[in-house]
């Protein structure tokens, strides 16, 4: 092929391809028929000039949650696809894409535990009706906060049991208490140890996770001293129902362990459905390590996160 004949494609290629002209307007450039524009890019495809690539984000989407579910031994992976990737509006598409999801999952005599927070408080806005018989919600963890900050839990359950037409327990408690005593004291009341004993039993958990930073709805709540907090900030990579942990997912501060109040994450683990809803870079490490962890079994986060996670080294 003369260089000729080579830059007349190239040129063709450039115009349609780069500068979106149309192949009237090209053929007017170039002072060619319509017709031999069209063989110009037919070639320019056929000689390697033009490669056609499709990114399909659906099939990245399965390829990652394939990936993923080998990686953390998990059930199910689902990866949403975000347009950006901004934390307020992941939350957000994150409570739609699990709502939609626990919406097919849940069925009649159900029990059904949630955590609280701003994510969870997304996923419930999202839910859709679906009436369920001899189903009960219950909280997994106090929820009580001692600030202005809103943890959303009453608001949480309140939706859960609207949206499934069923029976709601909650947590009328802080997270955390100051002293072992108080735990004790307050656990062995028959009444919070019958809802205690709902969460433990419940067979599906909905959760995300939290971060050890300054603006954290568990931090803003004032359930933790300044020693905690410095203490949760230099060994903590997230935390799941006010329990913290490091980037291997163990537990990392067990004083403080001892004085939450709600589910063990061990017992979290052991759901038939311990779904795990969270993304964005500031949950990153949090995430990793709960997985880690094998605290969930399903993952419900953004593409990007995905992308990260899959990554990431062992």
């Amino acid at each position: 092929m003369g260089n000729e004949k080579l830059n007349k494609i190239i040129e063709a290629a450039r115009l349609y391809y780069q500068l979106d002209y149309s192949q009237q307007e090209i053929a007017k450039k170039l002072n060619v028929s319509r017709p031999t524009v069209s063989r110009l890019l037919k070639q320019a495809k056929e000689t390697g000039i033009v490669e056609i690539k499709i990114n399909n984000p659906v099939e990245v989407g399965v390829q990652l949650s394939d990936l993923l579910k080998k990686k953390f031994h998990l059930k199910e992976v689902i990866v949403a696809s975000v347009s950006e990737y901004d934390h307020t509006l992941i939350k957000r598409h994150l409570g739609e894409v699990a709502a939609d999801y626990i919406h097919s999952i849940v069925q009649d005599h159900d029990r059904i535990a949630t955590s609280w927070g701003t994510t969870v408080y997304e996923i419930a806005k999202n839910l859709k009706p679906k009436p369920l018989s001899q189903t009960t919600i219950v909280q997994l963890n106090g929820g009580v906060s001692h600030s202005e900050t809103k943890t959303y839990a009453s608001e949480i359950i309140h939706l859960f049991g609207e949206a499934f037409h069923t029976q709601t327990f909650m947590l009328p408690l802080p997270a955390i208490v100051d002293h072992i005593v108080v735990k004790q004291a307050i656990e062995a009341d028959r009444h919070i140890h019958k809802i205690l004993d709902l969460g433990k039993q419940a067979n599906i958990a909905i959760f995300s996770v939290g971060t050890p930073v300054v603006d954290s709805v568990l931090l803003q709540a004032e359930y933790l001293s300044e020693g905690d907090q410095q203490l949760i900030q230099s060994k903590a990579a997230g935390e799941i129902c006010s329990r913290f942990f490091d980037k291997h997912g163990e537990i990392c501060i067990e004083s403080l362990n001892n004085r939450t109040i709600g589910i063990q994450l061990d017992d979290l683990a052991r759901k038939d459905k311990s779904i795990l809803v969270a993304g964005g870079p500031k949950k990153f490490e949090a995430i990793y390590g709960a997985l880690k962890g094998r605290y969930a079994n399903v993952l419900i986060t953004d593409q990007h996160t995905a992308r990260l996670l899959a990554d990431m080294e062992e």
